[in-house]
């Protein structure tokens, strides 16, 4: 844990474990109100029944994907990216839970920029806005959250996005099954810094 500390929190009588970034150089700054956005506003609908659906569903379809198969969807996806037929983007931005996060994103007044939910696999599973690729398991939102275990918080680095000019931060957290407490994926949450 680069920086950071532990924090044991009750919440509903379970002990609920947050891994938390304090800021540890001027970079680092944003952390700690990124955190607290989240912990105020977004992990209390990360265990939606929309959520947890999504993702059981599309991890019991994709349980037996190996990392070629996930390749070829990535870069089927890509490739529809930059075109004007996209049958497999549309199945993700077009699903139920696509609509929910981008109802989510909306009721943000501008904080969040964009919400993705990934599956057990670093799939993506619904999305409030399109992103360049399908397959996010070499990433660390994913590798930070999914395979660090329940009810952890990674608050990535800020940078500015070229076209907006918008300085922004990507929150990511485990998702588990309520049920379980097993994780069974992850959601990435863009944040406007000049927002918050």
């Amino acid at each position: 844990m680069i920086g950071g500390r532990m924090f044991f929190l009750a919440a509903g009588g379970a002990a609920l474990f947050l891994m938390q970034f304090a800021p540890s150089k001027a970079g680092d700054a944003h952390v700690e109100p990124v955190t607290a956005y989240v912990e105020a506003n977004i992990r209390a609908w990360i265990e939606n029944p929309a959520i947890i659906e999504a993702l059981n569903t599309q991890n019991g379809l994709h349980a037996a994907l190996t990392q070629a198969a996930m390749d070829d969807l990535d870069a089927t996806w890509r490739a529809e990216f930059s075109s004007n037929v996209h049958p497999l983007i549309d199945t993700v931005v077009g699903n139920p839970l696509s609509m929910f996060l981008k109802e989510k994103q909306i009721a943000s007044g501008g904080v969040i920029t964009e919400i993705f939910v990934i599956d057990a696999k670093g799939l993506a599973v619904g999305e409030s806005e399109i992103s360049s690729d399908y397959w996010q398991g070499d990433e660390l939102k994913w590798q930070k959250t999914y395979l660090a275990g329940a009810s952890t918080l990674f608050v990535d680095a800020a940078e500015k996005d070229e076209s907006t000019q918008m300085l922004q931060s990507q929150a990511s957290l485990t998702i588990s099954d309520p049920k379980t407490g097993r994780p069974i994926g992850a959601i990435t949450i863009g944040i406007n810094l000049d927002a918050l």
